[in-house]
């Protein structure tokens, strides 16, 4: 059995930081959100569905996409959600389908909004980071204030995340 010299598993170690890392983190280059620093983590479309959505007084159509950490903590129903897991949930205005009447499909998209769990650098809001955006653009820092009093006053038994897995 051959030994690999220790710069090289040094050097792949770095490079899995410098690449892979930041992505799963909810990192990745561009502007991030207010007071979290979170910005939109690249290749999101093509993670999981965990569920559709929708919120009584929004005309939107919405579904909850998560990474790997949080596909595995929903289906091992792990709770509280560990370091690492992103949600990202993606919203559209519903458009009426004219050729199917009762029918809707998505309009123009709303938001991008995201939820990064780093118990470590989010003490102060149950260990969750967040970002809204509007066309890739961060929203306000106003905005961004009532993200973590919202999900403390209506989801705190569920790590302050609102969606459940859909079956």
């Amino acid at each position: 059995m051959t030994r690999r010299p220790k710069r090289c598993v040094a050097a792949a170690a770095l490079a899995f930081i410098l690449t892979v890392a930041p992505s799963r983190l909810g990192r990745t280059e561009g502007q991030g959100s207010p007071l979290f620093g979170v910005t939109i983590p690249t290749g999101y479309r093509q993670w999981e569905l965990i569920a559709p959505s929708h919120e009584a007084g929004f005309d939107e159509l919405r579904v909850i996409l998560g990474n790997d950490v949080a596909m595995r903590a929903y289906r091992d129903a792990t709770l509280p959600f560990p370091d690492g897991t992103i949600l990202v949930k993606l919203a559209w205005k519903h458009v009426p389908l004219a050729e199917i009447a009762g029918a809707f499909v998505p309009g123009r998209a709303t938001t991008v909004q995201i939820m990064v769990k780093d118990s470590r650098r989010y003490v102060a809001t149950g260990g969750w980071g967040f970002g809204r955006f509007i066309n890739g653009e961060p929203a306000d820092e106003a905005q961004h204030q009532t993200c973590f009093a919202c999900h403390e006053a209506n989801a705190r038994a569920h790590d302050y995340v609102f969606t459940r897995f859909a079956p």
